[in-house]
């Protein structure tokens, strides 16, 4: 005969197992965390920093990733943190896309278009690019793309010759307050409208016209570049001017699964009004027919079987 004792321990043994069966079985129906990914974003306050968090916000929503935004100078830094396997993902400048050779370069979307923009006081002489000779300007930071794009500037104005122009290389937060002081007498940098750091400056600024450029600089590198319009009154009090437009790539390592990507492009495709930053005055480009627009380079595997499921 079994004693009680015994019973009593054998049931209190079956009760254990029972409950361990179970918190395995829930563990397992629980949800795999969301995916980790590094966004190589640029300068805080600028647009690839912008557009970046409203992203990781609308992700973290829906699980489909935990972004991570990262601090960076910008599109040349973001493909080499690419390269280097500091980010999962990076905004970068088209045409500095095109001129980097790597065989990390995988877009999620063309997502919106930035504006390349040269300021100066609003009390300046400087009426023209072409009046930049001699004068102190600043590029854009180490790293970023608008160093590349002002030098194409200058050559295509005729600057390109050595010591034409006194070239510093300043963020954009530091180029607005070197205006301010006198420092430099004109900034040039891409970005959103209006740009934070411009529009916060402590001096009126007025923007140069760069209508004459945009042909010179499509005969050199093609359809990078195009001539788009900034309203008046941007910054200020300033004249409509033209100005050269550079649509902007969202990249994912090719090591990123398909799947994330696919979720990403999901994220861009169904929550994007929830995805324009504040300084994308006439910038919006989050439709499929945009999106899928990345020229020369490829889109991520995930990416394209995502826009093929949803618009063949």
């Amino acid at each position: 005969m079994t004693k009680p004792a015994a019973l009593l321990s054998r049931r209190a043994t079956l009760r254990a197992c029972l409950l361990t069966l179970g918190v395995t079985a829930v563990g397992s129906c629980a949800r795999d965390p969301a995916p980790q990914l590094r966004f190589a974003a640029g300068e805080v306050g600028g647009f690839f920093w912008e557009f970046a968090g409203l992203l990781a916000g609308a992700a973290a929503k829906t699980d489909a990733a935990d972004i991570i935004p990262l601090t960076t100078a910008g599109s040349i830094d973001n493909l080499q943190a690419l390269d280097s396997g500091r980010a999962d993902l990076a905004m970068t400048l088209i045409d500095a896309a095109y001129s980097h050779r790597s065989p990390n370069l995988a877009a999620v979307g063309c997502v919106y278009e930035n504006y390349f923009q040269v300021a100066v006081r609003a009390d300046s002489a400087i009426e023209s690019v072409a009046d930049l000779r001699g004068v102190r300007v600043s590029i854009g930071a180490p790293g970023s793309g608008a160093t590349v794009v002002s030098q194409r500037i200058f050559d295509a104005a005729g600057l390109g010759d050595p010591g034409a122009v006194q070239q510093v290389q300043l963020s954009m937060r530091s180029a607005a307050e070197a205006l301010s002081n006198n420092e430099v007498d004109a900034v040039m940098w891409a970005g959103g409208l209006p740009t934070p750091a411009f529009a916060d400056a402590r001096t009126a600024i007025r923007l140069l016209d760069l209508g004459a450029v945009v042909a010179n600089l499509r005969s050199s590198f093609g359809t990078a570049y195009e001539s788009v319009p900034i309203p008046a009154d941007v910054y200020g009090k300033h004249s409509k001017v033209t100005t050269v437009g550079i649509p902007n790539l969202m990249l994912a390592h090719p090591a990123v699964p398909d799947s994330v990507v696919g979720a990403l492009v999901g994220l861009l495709l169904d929550q994007s009004s929830a995805l324009v930053p504040g300084q994308a005055i006439g910038s919006q480009f989050l439709d499929a027919r945009s999106l899928v627009m990345t020229g020369s380079v490829p889109l991520h595997p995930g990416a394209e079987r995502e826009y093929r499921r949803r618009h063949g």
